[in-house]
């Protein structure tokens, strides 16, 4: 065979693998352009549902700042703290008017610099000083009271700890963004019976073991104080919430989202803006968020024949110098003090 057929089949190979490696190109790109371009689509039609949804569920409280702050804050540059109130307000707890207590209290801080979260579980049966009434009592009380801001105030008074922004949401839509996500994977640590979101006694029975559950389940694990205590109640909570934060941004949830938005949007209040919730996208998308988990000590009590959960005072001042700091305010807290006490007396 000459020189020149030789190079004549090299070329002729040389083709037909640049031919075929543009079909394994066509085909693996393609469908990625296509992919892109409807998560694309999609992503622009999300942010508009959340951002009517945000809209719809935005309730002023009436401050422009926490008392605790010397100056407003801004989500973009600041840390700041969320304090998330779930409540059953639904129609089988009794009529419209009738007072609503907080059965799960979260308060989470985000501090920027270290991109990390911080979520302090409040025990509901624990025993502080509700400002809304003068005197002490527990704090899923304090909702009943005076909602959101009585509880609020009381958080803040106990804590020592501003809450810039608040979530409240009930139990519709804890089941429903779960349902929505197609369930979490949870390590139920025990087996129990519970009622469900209608309070259908024992409808709810769970075995131990790690398992994918849907709402319904979820919230029993999360509502049942049946085998341990509130403090365990209060670390279930928790894991759940970090599991519903893991599944939704996974890649397998995308899809799944707009139902979970509506859930959301159907079930809550805050005073959280849609540009103020944007902010906190930089946690998630900035690399791995380190989420700690922080609970508070104590023991039982009783008070006239009530049951109350006694805070651990060492425990508690401990805990508040960890949120303080996570914050970054207590050199602000200081300079607030300094100044309510150098403040001279007006004559009157």
């Amino acid at each position: 065979m000459s020189k020149k057929d030789v190079n004549s089949r090299i070329q002729i190979k040389e083709k037909k693998k640049k031919s075929k490696r543009r079909k394994i190109i066509f085909f693996i790109f393609v469908p990625l352009i296509i992919l892109i371009g409807a998560v694309s689509s999609y992503a622009i039609n999300l942010f508009n549902e959340a951002e009517q949804v945000v809209s719809d569920s935005y309730e002023d409280d009436g401050r422009d700042k926490s008392e605790l702050r010397a100056k407003e804050v801004d989500p973009t540059e600041d840390h700041v703290s969320i304090l998330f109130i779930g409540v059953d307000a639904s129609e089988h707890r009794g009529t419209k008017d009738e007072p609503v207590r907080s059965d799960a209290l979260i308060l989470a801080t985000l501090n920027k610099n270290d991109n990390s979260v911080k979520m302090l579980s409040i025990p509901r049966d624990s025993y502080v000083y509700v400002p809304e009434v003068g005197y002490e009592d527990k704090i899923t009380h304090a909702h009943a009271f005076g909602g959101v801001h009585a509880t609020i105030d009381t958080v803040e008074t106990f804590l020592d700890v501003p809450v810039d922004y608040y979530v409240k949401l009930n139990f519709n839509a804890f089941v429903d963004v779960i349902d929505a996500i197609g369930g979490v994977q949870m390590d139920v640590p025990f087996e129990f019976t519970e009622s469900n979101s209608d309070d259908k006694r024992d409808s709810i029975h769970l075995l131990p073991g790690e398992q994918n559950l849907d709402g319904e389940e979820a919230l029993a694990l999360a509502r049942t104080r049946k085998i341990d205590n509130d403090l365990e109640r209060g670390k279930r909570q928790q894991e759940i919430m970090k599991a519903v934060i893991s599944k939704a941004t996974s890649v397998n949830s995308v899809f799944k989202l707009d139902d979970a938005i509506q859930a959301v949007g159907n079930n809550m209040t805050t005073n959280l803006t849609f540009d103020e919730m944007k902010a906190f996208l930089s946690y998630g998308t900035s690399g791995n968020i380190d989420v700690d988990t922080l609970n508070l000590e104590g023991s039982d009590m009783r008070l006239n024949n009530t049951y109350y959960f006694s805070l651990d005072e060492q425990h508690l001042a401990e805990t508040q110098q960890i949120l303080q700091t996570h914050l970054d305010v207590a050199e602000e807290s200081e300079i607030t003090t300094n100044n309510e006490e150098t403040q001279e007396p007006t004559n009157g």
